[in-house]
């Protein structure tokens, strides 16, 4: 029985992903850890802030790009309890965490923080941001017709249609109730097909 336990703590052992032989930190994360560790906005954004920098950085630094960020606005337009805000959860929390996956160095004391190569893993996952988008993506989008417009222009239409035969207007008096609602699931129906078409 001793002996059953001690083979299955060397299986459980052998499961979880260890360093390089080399030495080196890489080591692969498994998709249910890189999710958890990105899980929280705040640690997404400040690994894609870290992306584009080179050595270590100022805490602070971090923190007021984060902020500016998540209030759609310049570092130099945050008030001081949006950085507030901001800066103590990473300082206390966020930062830690990466920093123990080894993803980050983090020198608390001295309010430093830098990227390490594990980092590189967690990229692809990361979401990218409006102006990171490439400019063949956004001409497909302009492209692209706004089928919500399409749809709420056919309600409002159809409301009108509606309202006009209520209060019996003349050029709705062609149509009975069972005309009007034809009318109205004929509409509807070619604005779907041909919304799945294009």
């Amino acid at each position: 029985m001793k002996s059953k336990s001690i083979k299955l703590e060397e299986q459980s052992d052998r499961d979880v992903p260890l360093e390089n032989e080399s030495g080196d930190d890489e080591s692969a994360f498994s998709k249910d850890e890189i999710f958890h560790l990105l899980q929280n906005e705040r640690r997404r954004m400040v690994l894609r802030y870290l992306r584009g920098t080179d050595g270590p950085v100022r805490m602070r630094d971090v923190a007021e790009q984060v902020a500016a960020w998540e209030h759609d606005t310049t570092v130099e337009e945050l008030s001081s309890k949006q950085r507030q805000r901001v800066y103590i959860p990473l300082y206390q929390s966020h930062l830690s965490k990466l920093d123990e996956a080894g993803i980050i160095d983090y020198q608390q004391d001295r309010g430093i923080v830098e990227r390490k190569p594990l980092a590189d893993q967690f990229d692809a996952y990361l979401e990218i941001e409006p102006g990171e988008e490439s400019t063949e993506e956004s001409d497909d989008e302009g492209a692209e017709p706004n089928w919500d417009d399409y749809y709420i222009g056919a309600t409002a239409l159809c409301y009108v249609l509606v309202f006009g035969a209520v209060i019996e207007l003349p050029f709705m008096s062609i149509l009975s109730g069972l005309g009007l609602s034809a009318l109205i699931l004929f509409l509807f129906t070619m604005l779907t097909i041909t919304r799945f078409i294009d």
